[in-house]
């Protein structure tokens, strides 16, 4: 199988996988648009991710045009949801910490499932 084929395969995988994840299994008191906003934002994260871009709200906001507290809200349900695993890191000047974040082991497990 061609590496496109193989990556198409793969982008669809996660698409379905997020999908499910976040449709199928609502968090207590969370609307439909707030499962909306998680699904665009993993597609985002995960665009990212194959572009070897650090996922810091920095970043996010940069790509997205969110202001810092509408990146945060959706990013915490994320992390809350076990999607994404955060770790504080040195901000771009090296000076401070930043929040960093990755796409959980869990959910690049089940997409690697995809892959044989």
């Amino acid at each position: 199988m061609t590496r496109a084929l193989k990556t198409q395969l793969r982008n669809l995988a996660f698409s379905g996988l997020i999908l499910h994840e976040i449709l199928d299994h609502p968090l207590e008191e969370e609307t439909p648009q707030a499962r909306l906003k998680e699904i665009g934002m993993m597609t985002i994260l995960y665009t990212m991710t194959q572009a070897h871009q650090k996922l810091t709200l920095s970043n996010i906001i940069e790509v997205t045009d969110l202001t810092r507290s509408g990146a945060k809200e959706t990013v915490d349900l994320l992390v809350r949801r076990g999607m994404l695993t955060e770790t504080m890191g040195t901000n771009s000047m090296g000076r401070g910490t930043a929040r960093q974040f990755e796409i959980s082991a869990d959910i690049l497990k089940k997409i690697s499932a995809f892959e044989s």
